[in-house]
């Protein structure tokens, strides 16, 4: 019956001279010939035959170019595949490419660090009748006072935020030269405390001092996956509120402040990588605190006269802002004050610099811009009706807010009022933060708002100023195989904002969260996209919070009751090659 196997005597070579078309009837006949038993077998050991990887069998680079297009889920997924898959779905340029365009970095050993610029965190200034021993609040406008004035709009160049600040130190107290103090008086000698303070909560207790992000075990080659990694269990910490508490400074402690702490900044060194924190006091003092050690490494004195109500670190430079009317430029190379500025008419509630221009604002309602190197005076801003409490500079843009509910956008070059945001809070606006094109703000109406200057698009706290949009549920993220335990972004209506219950003093944000410090003791995380409350963080102040700052792996919180606090989000896990 199967003739044609007989004719071709079983020769492999006449086989496969038939056609394909033959072929298949041959094998056809053949299969059709066996018991199904046969045909069971068979078919298990054809089965891997039909089975083809075609992305395994492309050359490296145009596999590489195809996974270049998924995201880093589908990418945990694929490495799940096979050998050949995950080799591709692992390989570094993927994962560098993806750390890249959430500006993640890896952290080079201190060598190989290139001096970068920066910018300084949103921290301050805030407005209530009832507070006036806050000295970083300005006055409300009256009602009464309020005008109605149309907004001006104006072209608006994208642009980024300042880069991150450098600068080098040395543990020294600074010594200040006599031709900067001739318009100051001799400064009183700070006073301590010995008052004790009550201490957090037991079960957010934590050790007093961070593991030291200098490493004992640094990475030398950079592997990029688990850079990637670790920020997304990093970003499920702040989503899951998981973290530890512990104090930088207590009441009463060695060489720390002995009063209300107005204002702090994080502060990475480019040099060795090594991240510090400066803070500003009600006691004249500015302190440069070492956060694996928890000591003090330098306190700058000697010539604020009063409090000091803001700081900002940025390109080996600090300023310091205070109620003595007086705007102060560091340098921390040379341990010594450059420049001191007393045009203001009143206290200096926020300072900011950039590569080019400095900038102040203060209870005497205007803002005052000056050009670097000799920070010659460049322009006086005086549109707002009440203090002018905070400003935020981005490239050629300046944001300052008031006690008059206004928000306004100048055009840092030329000094023209570009956008005026007026009634942008029913109360006086206390705190900003800018990364362009958001704008944070936080007001003594106890709400904060976020908005995009460029669409007017946004979202608050405040339920009568949310336009209840749809938005999409976030869920978290498995580092290891990308699930997520949402099942997938689906339409929401607008979440519950559970707003603070005081004045809301300082605001910061990045591109994932948005951190808030309140009079009402605690700090509040939200969701930047959605505005949804993340986590509230209670039970580390006594006393109402003053500002707050904060990076990938940690807040900062310091207030009135002279604690720093650490909120601490990254423990348990190794961070020491991520660049803060």
């Amino acid at each position: 019956m199967l003739s044609p196997v007989g004719h071709s005597g079983g020769d492999p070579r006449a086989l496969a001279a038939r056609t394909v078309r033959e072929r298949e009837e041959l094998a056809y006949k053949i299969l059709a010939s066996l018991p199904r038993s046969s045909l069971a077998v068979l078919q298990s050991r054809i089965a891997p035959l039909l089975k083809l990887d075609i992305v395994g069998l492309l050359p490296t680079e145009v596999a590489l170019h195809i996974f270049s297009y998924l995201p880093y889920q589908s990418l945990l997924t694929c490495a799940l595949v096979s050998r050949r898959w995950r080799a591709l779905a692992d390989d570094q340029a993927l994962w560098k490419s993806l750390c890249l365009e959430r500006k993640w970095e890896w952290r080079a050993p201190p060598d190989a660090f290139q001096r970068e610029a920066g910018s300084c965190p949103s921290e301050h200034a805030a407005d209530h009748d009832s507070d006036s021993d806050d000295e970083g609040m300005g006055d409300e406008e009256d009602d009464d006072d309020v005008m109605q004035v149309d907004d001006a709009f104006m072209d608006i160049d994208d642009d980024s935020g300042p880069p991150q600040a450098a600068a080098s130190s040395s543990a020294a107290r600074l010594s200040v030269p006599t031709h900067l103090l001739t318009a100051a008086a001799e400064p009183s000698a700070s006073s301590s405390s010995s008052r004790p303070m009550r201490s957090p909560r037991a079960r957010h207790s934590a050790p007093s001092m961070l593991q030291s992000t200098a490493a004992a075990h640094p990475h030398l080659k950079p592997d990029f996956k688990l850079l990637h990694q670790t920020h997304v269990r990093l970003r499920n910490r702040f989503a899951a509120g998981s973290y530890t508490l512990s104090n930088l400074q207590t009441r009463g402690a060695p060489n720390s402040h002995s009063n209300t702490i107005y204002c702090l900044q994080l502060y990475t060194y480019p040099e060795t990588g090594t991240q510090v924190l400066f803070t500003g006091s009600k006691d004249r003092t500015i302190r440069e605190w070492d956060l694996a050690t928890g000591s003090v490494i330098r306190v700058l004195d000697g010539v604020h006269e009063s409090s000091v109500l803001s700081i900002c670190v940025y390109g080996g430079l600090l300023a310091s802002a205070s109620s003595d009317r007086r705007v102060v430029v560091w340098d921390l190379a040379k341990d010594q004050p450059t420049k001191i500025i007393r045009e203001h008419e009143d206290s200096v509630l926020c300072v900011r610099f950039d590569d080019k221009r400095l900038v102040s604002c203060s209870k005497d309602r205007t803002v005052r811009t000056y050009l670097f190197p000799d920070l010659a005076r460049q322009h006086v801003l005086n549109a707002h009706r009440a203090a002018v409490n905070a400003v935020s500079i981005s490239n050629n843009h300046i944001i300052s807010v008031s006690g008059d509910r206004s928000l306004r956008l100048w055009d840092a070059d030329t000094g023209t009022l570009l956008r005026t945001f007026e009634n942008h809070h029913r109360r006086g606006i206390a705190s900003i933060d800018y990364r362009h094109p958001f704008v944070l703000s936080g007001s003594s109406d106890k709400h904060i708002r976020l908005l995009d200057v460029m669409t007017s698009q946004g979202w608050s706290t405040s339920p009568s100023a949310d336009k209840q949009v749809q938005v999409a549920a976030r869920a978290v993220v498995c580092e290891a195989c990308g699930s997520a335990s949402s099942g997938g972004e689906v339409p929401q209506p607008p979440p519950r904002r559970r707003a603070h219950e005081d004045l809301v003093r300082s605001v910061a944000l990045n591109s994932e969260v948005v951190v808030s410090g309140s009079y009402d003791f605690t700090v509040k995380v939200w969701d930047r996209q959605t505005g949804a409350l993340i986590a509230d963080l209670a039970g580390g102040h006594t006393g109402r919070i003053f500002c707050v700052g904060f990076d990938c792996t940690k807040i900062v919180s310091c207030g009135e009751d002279q604690r720093i606090c650490i909120w601490d989000f990254s423990h348990g896990i190794e961070t020491s090659f991520i660049k803060l």
